[in-house]
């Protein structure tokens, strides 16, 4: 995974790319009618219901456009929210304010959609030993944003992106000729690259559940649009070897079935490609 350092830098792009994009050379329509030297407060307020997330990606906002803006919380993320409800408030120049508005709506409506989705399969899957994963299905350009809003639901992370770790899928194994010939050709890489990453390989079937296995190296098996009884019989063969993760189309009849097959985690592209944005509003005070 990508380290703290790095997330950070990823927000740090999103925001200046964002604010690049929404304000160009001006604000215009806020330059126009209201003077630079007056103050204003404005809410943020929520208009549906659900698991509110980006609270701290906003106050990064408010901080870039103006490092005088102050914004005082009331509901931190991860919180369940009600129509009506507050979440905070945020105090500087009108101006400002309004620079910011659009972003922190836009990030904010959408990772507490995804918060909320997450927190709906993390419930589902609570007193298993399941744990359910995004994936790279993101929005391009804001994956961190969304992989963020997965934590605060309560879901975990996979891979950040093709760099942070190996995933050997089913055209990867094609492409070389095989899963043993991958897994050797990978390992080979990782060593004369001086890499340390972490290799997921992708089964397609039971058989090639024991091809793998007969590697030694592997981190995670990826047992990908299995039934039921094919992932419990794949679980039983992998047993402590290395971990497990099913995937492959589960939502939210299916979650709790396959983590009952005993599998580690679930990874559903769902969580980040499949949501209705939250309603909320920022409105003056």
């Amino acid at each position: 995974m990508i380290s703290q350092e790095q997330f950070n830098k990823e927000i740090e792009l999103i925001i200046a790319n964002a604010i690049r994009e929404d304000v160009g050379d001006g604000d215009h329509s806020s330059l126009a009618c209201i003077p630079a030297d007056a103050m204003g407060k404005a809410k943020l307020l929520v208009k549906d219901k659900g698991i509110i997330a980006g609270v701290e990606f906003a106050k990064k906002v408010f901080n870039y456009v103006d490092k005088n803006m102050n914004v005082v919380t009331l509901i931190e993320d991860g919180s369940k929210v009600e129509h009506g409800d507050i979440v905070f408030y945020v105090e500087g120049a009108s101006q400002s304010i309004l620079k910011a508005e659009r972003l922190v709506l836009n990030a904010m409506q959408r990772m507490s959609a995804i918060a909320t989705k997450t927190k709906v399969f993390v419930d589902l899957l609570e007193g298993t030993k399941t744990q359910i994963l995004d994936t790279r299905k993101t929005t391009p350009g804001i994956r961190a944003l969304e992989k963020w809003a997965v934590k605060i639901g309560g879901g975990e992370n996979h891979r950040f992106a093709l760099y942070d770790m190996i995933m050997l899928k089913d055209n990867h194994i094609d492409f070389a000729g095989g899963i043993t010939k991958a897994i050797t050709k990978t390992k080979q890489y990782l060593k004369d690259t001086n890499r340390d990453l972490k290799i997921i390989v992708e089964a397609r079937n039971l058989q090639e559940i024991e091809e793998i296995l007969k590697t030694d190296g592997v981190y995670r098996i990826l047992i990908d649009n299995f039934n039921y009884e094919d992932t419990k019989k794949a679980v039983k063969l992998i047993g402590n070897k290395c971990l497990t993760e099913s995937s492959g189309g589960i939502n939210e009849e299916t979650a709790r079935k396959y983590a009952e097959c005993g599998v580690d985690f679930i990874s559903s592209g769902a969580l980040t490609h499949s949501v209705y944005n939250m309603d909320l509003s920022l409105k003056a005070v």
